[in-house]
Formats: C-alpha cells, structure tokens, sequence
C-alpha cells in the first residue's frame, strides 16, 4: 500500500486538511510529521465544521490511527483541548498515539514567542505566538522536554533547570521580564503527562512494522513549501522543514518508504503572515476575493486574521511543487472565481533591476517585484454542483488546464466546494 504526504506549494491555507480527511477514509494511519499549533486545518463533514491545529484530519475516522509523530511540535493543552469539543459535538473517541520522542511545547515558548514579537514591533515576522520558533531553537540548541521526560521527575527538573538557566537571562535581561521558577512548569508538565499516557507510545516501531505490513499511511504536513526554513520565503518561514522530504524522518519511517507526494495547490493565492507575495491584491478588490473564499472567507484557522490574498501565482506554485517533489496535484477552491469576468494569473515576475523571470529566485531578489499578468476568461455561473469535469464551463475546464500545463504536473483533484462530495478525481 502506499505511502503519501500531502503538503502545500505556498504559504500554506491550500486545503491539506480537506484533502487528508478525504484520503483518511482508505487508510490506516494518519501521521502528522512536523509543526505544532501554529497552524490549522478546516474541515466539514457530516459531524459539522472543524478547525484543527494540533490533532491529525484523520480524527473523524474511528478506525485510523491518528500519530503525532517525533518531528512534530506537541502542544499538549491545544491537543488535549482539541479532542475535548470533538467529544463534546459527537465525534466517536479516535485512536490517537503520541511518540515518546516528541518534544513538548512549554509556557516559556508561548512567553517568549509573544515578547519577541513585541519587541520587534513593525519589524515581526507575523508569529501566531504559539511557542513555535523558540520550541525549534530549543530542540535544537539540545534544550527541549520530549514526551519521555515527563515520567521521569528527576530527569524532568533536571531538563527544565538546564533550560531555565538560559531563559531567564533573556527573561530578564533583554525583555524585562520576571525569571521563571522550575518547580511551577515540572508540577504542570508531570500533570499534562498524566494526561497522556493513555496514548503515548514508541510510534516509530509501530508505523516501521505498519509499513513492513503494507499498511497505507499518510503524512500529513503543515503550512507550505515557500515557509521552509531552507528553501521557502527565508526569515519569513516556519522553524520546521515543510517539504515531502522531510515527512519520513519527521514521522518515523525510512526515507524509500514514500510513495507519492500530493501537493495542494489553491487555485488563487493566500496566506497568513509577513514575507514577499508578488501576485498579492489589496482594497476592494482583495476583500471581494477574501471575503468569498473558502467556507467563512480567507481568516487564518487558528488566529482569525484576514489572509491576504492575490491571483494564482505560477511561478511560486511550480517552485513549490518543484521543491515538493510533487507526483500529482489537487487543486481547490476554484469555486470562489466564479463571480470574475476575466482571472489573472501570475506567469512572471518583474525584478527591480528591470528583468523578468519565470523562475522563483531567493528572497533578496523578491523585494521590489512585481506581478507579470495574463488574463484569462472567467466562467460567470455557479459550479459547485458539478459532479464531473466535462460539466463544468469551457472556460473553468481552461483556466484547470492552463494551470496544470504552467505547473507541469498532474491535476488529480479538483475541489469546487468545501465539502467531501465537491471533490472530484480526474482521470
């Protein structure tokens, strides 16, 4: 059986969880491999709408097994509040695993997250203030609390002094802020992981005997390829590899087991946060476009911010799908372009020294760029109830396929509506 990631050519706010929740009804696992609660998935089915953050799209499925893996970012209140309102609306108790080498977001990320962020006033790079980029230094800086430690007292006031011991100086020094004392965040952490451990286990070996079954599997990523901190809108990114090739190691399996990549791609542009959006439209005619996009208009999932959006971009989705390794594509929300008499489309930009370019350069290129556009007709009518692509306007079925000829992958999917049944499977 295969083993797919599903993850995005842009910023993110592509439809990856409507996509997930789709491909979870024929699998057996769904793993999320990277990030934390900084980022939500909205999804509407036969229980009513959901925005997820931290819980996997696989969650309204009883007989998949939901994983957070060992790259993810573990929010453990987002989580555990999470699975409360899916309860709370009727949602069956999913099978959820956490890994036990998962690191745990602690209440010093939030604090600094927030205080970084006000230090750097109009200067921010648009955080949620969800803990996230001082969770990834910490990990990395050999700081972090994995989900092992917090059923092991002594090993977890042990990890949390050695990280005091840095914060407060930042604390203090640079935020003017009151140090943290140890004993409050171990007494907190040793409670979350009371709460955990019906579900903590070696995720790694199970899904490494899921796969040597047969099993299929998807990785689920968050956010998309233009926030990877190595290849994507660099400082504007995300502190976590966004990219299909990051999704085995994030999520416990060998690197041969990836079979295919879906990559999600809007059939405009949107995204939540700071950093360079060449095809990006403002005023009336981006509050037209924002306010009917998606289910509830472009609002970032977990913040409630008004995305800013633009026309699709060709030449940051073929990027993207380039960096992704796409092996198909499903393309969204084309619905929302119904009321526009013609549709630009981004197909190259202008850099500030006068030259124009198809290809997508590095970020220091990107400011002062502007939008080269190519007009394409709109269809004018509703086509949500299109159930088959021949059924869908001349002009629809032209603006799909210039964008599968510019991106120069296959379209598989396309959704026209926010729901399962507005899904269709081409060829």
């Amino acid at each position: 059986m295969a083993v797919t990631a599903i993850v995005g050519a842009n910023w993110g706010d592509e439809g990856k969880g409507k996509m997930t929740d789709v491909l979870a009804a024929q699998s057996s696992y769904v793993v999320r491999f990277q990030g934390g609660s900084n980022a939500g998935h909205t999804i509407i089915n036969d229980y009513g709408k959901f925005a997820l953050s931290m819980l996997p799209s696989g969650v309204f499925y009883p007989e998949v097994t939901n994983v957070i893996g060992p790259g993810a970012a573990l929010d453990g209140d987002s989580l555990l509040h999470e699975l409360e309102q899916l309860m709370a609306r009727g949602v069956p108790q999913p099978t959820l695993k956490v890994s036990d080498r998962a690191q745990v977001v602690l209440p010093v990320h939030r604090l600094l997250d927030a205080l970084e962020e006000e230090r750097l006033g109009n200067r921010s790079y648009g955080s949620t203030k969800r803990g996230i980029a001082p969770f990834y230094a910490d990990k990395y800086a050999k700081l972090g609390v994995q989900v092992a430690d917090l059923y092991d007292r002594n090993r977890l006031l042990e990890r949390v002094g050695q990280l005091l011991e840095v914060k407060n100086v930042l604390l203090t020094h640079l935020y003017g802020h009151q140090p943290l004392e140890v004993m409050p965040i171990v007494e907190e952490l040793l409670e979350l992981g009371e709460r955990f451990l019906p579900y903590v286990c070696d995720t790694t070996t199970m899904l490494q005997q899921a796969y040597k079954e047969q099993q299929s599997i998807l990785l689920e990523g968050q956010l998309g390829a233009l926030r990877d901190p190595d290849h994507g809108i660099y400082p504007y990114s995300i502190s976590s590899s966004t990219l299909a090739g990051y999704a085995p190691v994030g999520g416990g399996l060998p690197a041969y087991a990836l079979t295919d990549v879906l990559v999600v791609v809007k059939a405009y542009s949107s995204c939540v946060g700071a950093g360079p959006f060449i095809s990006e439209i403002e005023g009336v005619e981006a509050e037209q476009l924002r306010l009917r996009g998606g289910d509830a208009g472009e609002f970032g999932v977990v913040t409630g911010r008004p995305r800013r959006v633009g026309w699709f971009d060709a030449v940051a989705t073929r990027y993207g799908c380039m960096v992704q390794g796409a092996t198909e594509i499903a393309l969204t929300n084309l619905d929302v372009l119904s009321y526009l008499d013609s549709i630009p489309v981004c197909v190259g930009y202008q850099l500030k020294d006068g030259t124009v370019t198809e290809q997508f350069p590095v970020n220091a290129k990107l400011e002062g760029a502007t939008p080269v556009l190519r007009e394409l007709p709109g269809w004018k009518c509703d086509i949500s109830g299109a159930r088959a692509f021949d059924e869908l306007p001349a002009e629809a079925q032209q603006y799909v396929s210039f964008i599968e000829t510019e991106i120069g992958v296959k379209i598989s999917y396309l959704s026209i509506g926010p729901r399962r049944e507005q899904l269709m499977k081409l060829g």
